[in-house]
């Protein structure tokens, strides 16, 4: 997913710049254009506050290219059970669209909970020469801010990754920039790479699918640290199968005192023009 992720959106390499043209082809598989579900239920559950039960859905949907940019819309809505009998939904919808060059970023999510909108963001990133990003926020107030070179977008970390995957790397270092939390922060990721897995995928509806049951694809796992803390622990680690052209699979979001996990039900090709 170029953005779950929940900021599906997953991806990396600590460059200032990136040369994303160049990226996009590197393995010789571009991102496919597609539209995938994901059911989710709940994984592992511990402590005082953690659900005793989950269950919810993703509806992920990735279009573009390098030549006409990359735009994504995502949504997550879950339903946590808690221990005192209770039941909380929360659904989350975001947007992104990204320049094929890396030089702009526009984001916008909103999050609701039982009903009521709890959190809403929109704004611009705009890279310059030097890799420092200009963040021009219009939601939840306006605020302009200036961030340190070095950070790289959604879409171009899921090229990086599979990059360094084709490379035979085993680590990727990144510093992303993706409109999460307050939207105006960046991120510092590790992402470990798995060994290249063996086909056919595992998920039934994968494993029937022509673009992803021959492709290769690697276990990675990634985690999303926030540069301003220092005890090290991630805010959350994302785990799933990337594949070479940019889908997801069989996907893990570990937010600590519990885990979800979302397994692939429905999957398909969205038109894609090529890209000379």
């Amino acid at each position: 997913m170029a953005s779950l992720l929940p900021r599906f959106l997953l991806s990396g390499s600590a460059l200032a710049l990136l040369l994303l043209p160049t990226g996009a082809f590197a393995s010789g598989v571009p991102l496919l254009a597609h539209r995938a579900v994901y059911d989710l239920k709940l994984g592992k559950s511990g402590g005082n506050s953690a659900p005793v039960a989950a269950r919810g859905r993703i509806v992920y949907e990735f279009t573009g290219s390098v030549c006409e940019g990359y735009s994504t819309t995502f949504r997550q809505l879950t339903e946590l059970s808690l221990d005192e009998g209770t039941t909380r939904t929360s659904d989350m919808r975001s947007s992104t669209y990204e320049e094929g060059d890396g030089s702009s970023f526009r984001y916008q999510t909103d999050t609701s909970i039982d009903g009521r909108v709890v959190d809403s963001i929109d704004g611009r990133a705009r890279r310059s020469a030097d890799g420092a990003i200009a963040v021009d926020l219009s939601k939840p107030t306006k605020a302009k801010t200036d961030l340190v070179p070095g950070a790289i977008f959604p879409t171009a970390q899921i090229l990086e990754i599979v990059a360094a995957a084709n490379r035979g790397e085993r680590t990727s270092e990144l510093r992303i920039f993706d409109g999460s939390d307050t939207g105006q922060k960046i991120f510092d990721t590790l992402t470990v790479i798995g060994t290249k897995a063996p086909a056919p995928p595992a998920e039934k509806v994968a494993a029937e699918t022509e673009p992803l049951k021959s492709v290769a694809r690697w276990p990675v796992s990634i985690s999303y640290f926030d540069p301003d803390k220092k005890d090290g622990v991630p805010n959350y680690v994302l785990n799933f199968d990337l594949y070479e052209n940019g889908v997801s699979g069989k996907l893990r979001i570990d937010y600590g005192n519990y885990v979800l996990s979302g397994e692939m039900s429905k999957f398909e090709l969205l038109p894609q023009k090529p890209c000379n």
